[in-house]
């Protein structure tokens, strides 16, 4: 598949079938996206590939913690604290249409908080990646890792494979860190959601829309 193809086409999955995702195209994936640039080579990527009863165990506990009321607590602040415009709107835009889609009005809490519950389980995908890094790093690390998983997606489409780059992965991280023994000074950016698209699936049939290149580009000749 050509790269300007797989650019356009790559999407965040929410509903995957339920099939196994051999370890040999999971490396085969990690094996490409490997060659992803870093500054001065640091390479920060450390991955953990989570799947069978220790991905149904992890999802579990932190289910259970967000059910139970625990606040989520990422690592590092991912998204502002004040929302201001355009990202205000878009970021509404971006939900409305996810709802929308599946049929979810603003009164179905209940149906809302299950959506948002998804995220935790990776949307049920057969594999959950865990995207950690060492606490020393700072934000240029932080850019590196965005090319990594960006690599990860284009290589998993290479191999018949779907992708959601997932944030949310990220709001539990003592409970990941002791669940998968990583220790609890280094830094949980996130995760992303592994397997085959469910074609069929309401939730997968919709895009978000991009900006044009005139809108966000000035030209300086």
């Amino acid at each position: 598949m050509d790269v300007r193809e797989a650019l356009k086409k790559r999407k965040s999955t929410r509903a995957f079938l339920d099939n196994d995702v051999s370890k040999e195209k999971v490396v085969a994936v990690l094996e490409a996206a490997r060659h992803s640039p870093s500054g001065v080579n640091t390479q920060p990527w450390q991955v953990a590939v989570v799947t069978g009863s220790s991905k149904k165990r992890l999802q579990e506990r932190i289910e259970t913690a967000f059910r139970n009321g625990e606040k989520p607590q990422m690592d590092f602040q991912y998204y502002p604290l004040k929302w201001a415009e355009p990202y205000k709107s878009r970021r509404f835009a971006c939900g409305l249409q996810l709802y929308e889609t599946l049929g979810i009005k603003r009164q179905e809490k209940d149906r809302r908080l299950e959506q948002w519950v998804a995220n935790y389980r990776a949307f049920d995908a057969p594999v959950m990646l865990l995207f950690f890094m060492d606490p020393g790093l700072e934000t240029g690390s932080y850019m590196d890792y965005g090319m990594f998983m960006q690599s990860i997606m284009l290589a998993a489409m290479a191999e018949g494979l779907a992708t959601c780059p997932q944030a949310a992965l990220g709001e539990f991280p003592e409970i990941v860190k002791s669940e998968l023994d990583y220790a609890a000074d280094s830094i949980l950016l996130g995760g992303m959601a592994l397997g085959y698209e469910d074609t069929e699936a309401l939730v997968n049939s919709y895009r978000t829309p991009r900006l044009s290149v005139e809108s966000f580009t000035r030209f300086f000749e």
